[in-house]
């Protein structure tokens, strides 16, 4: 277990170095000067080659990547162009919307997507079967910021259960509260969970209904086990590989959902915040902000391989 845990860090360790060097040279090959934008058209180059020094601009690609590693390294991040603020405090402030609305989404799509799918595969070719698998074909062909859309039309302007946008924050004192917080990002995470839960309901039924063929649940049926304690006790944990492969690629598209989400609703997020850096050619911003994204989903891949490990011991047996 040990080598397992040490070859899958080192494992993460490289491609969060090899994230950096894609995401620098990505930005670096961009058209256009974060200095021009930030003074203005009008600005003459001197002014312009004054801020790009203050900045850091003029300094070779080489030792400025050099000089972001050993930050991050420090926990120190930079500083906005366009807000004049340390981009670390920028982040953590929109993370504590952020991560709360993609844990609330992936939660939702995770027991929307079990459920379905386990039915549908317990009632296969019957109209259970073949209704969930019609309602997961239609949320895969819906786009999640129309959905969204749609869904501030019902609950928000014709029945009025929820805020059109907005976010009042987790504090008492500014108005807001857990609760009130929550509330406000149950539109997101539903528009948000319901593409992801359409596929995963169609991934789960195909792992159920292949486990359901094998052997040893033949086995356990032929014994007198039920169909739904075969279920639970064989068919379940066997299936749940492919899923958790596909429930790990799936947060980041959650994480990538929240940028156009987050816009739609108005929400505060470190969505809106990539979208407002890109905008204003935050480098800075936007560098740290896609490079967190991608360690996200690194982490999280991460500990899908460890799922794999506790699901299925023979994976690290054998040092895979």
């Amino acid at each position: 277990m040990t080598l397992f845990l040490l070859k899958r860090l080192a494992t993460l360790a490289l491609t969060l170095l090899g994230a950096s060097a894609v995401v620098f040279l990505v930005l670096e090959i961009l058209p256009g000067n974060a200095a021009q934008v930030l003074m203005g058209t009008e600005a003459t180059p001197e002014s312009v080659a004054a801020l790009a020094a203050k900045l850091g601009l003029d300094a070779p690609p080489l030792q400025r990547y050099g000089a972001w590693l050993l930050g991050m390294l420090r926990g120190d991040l930079g500083i906005s162009y366009a807000y004049s603020t340390p981009v670390l405090d920028l982040i953590l402030e929109r993370l504590a919307l952020t991560v709360p609305l993609a844990l609330l989404a992936m939660l939702l799509s995770t027991v929307l997507a079990l459920a379905a799918g386990v039915y549908a595969a317990a009632h296969h070719r019957r109209f259970g079967d073949t209704g969930l698998m019609a309602l997961s074909q239609l949320g895969i062909a819906i786009p999640n910021f129309w959905f969204a859309i749609l869904l501030i039309w019902v609950f928000a302007v014709k029945l009025q259960w929820f805020a059109a946008g907005g976010f009042p924050g987790w504090s008492e004192d500014d108005g807001g509260g857990l609760w009130p917080g929550l509330q406000s990002l149950v539109l997101p995470a539903v528009a948000l969970a319901v593409v992801q839960a359409a596929i995963l309901a169609r991934i789960t039924r195909s792992a159920v209904l292949e486990v359901l063929r094998e052997d040893f649940v033949r086995t356990a049926r032929a014994k007198g086990l039920s169909r739904r304690a075969a279920l639970r006790g064989h068919v379940l944990r066997n299936a749940m590989i492919p899923v958790v492969t596909i429930m790990g690629l799936q947060f980041a598209n959650l994480l990538a959902g929240t940028i156009v989400v987050e816009n739609v609703f108005y929400l505060p997020g470190l969505g809106r915040l990539i979208f407002q850096a890109i905008a204003n050619r935050d480098l800075a911003v936007v560098r740290n902000c896609v490079l967190l994204l991608a360690a996200m989903v690194v982490v999280v891949n991460f500990l899908v391989d460890l799922l794999y490990a506790v699901i299925d011991p023979r994976i690290k047996v054998s040092g895979l």
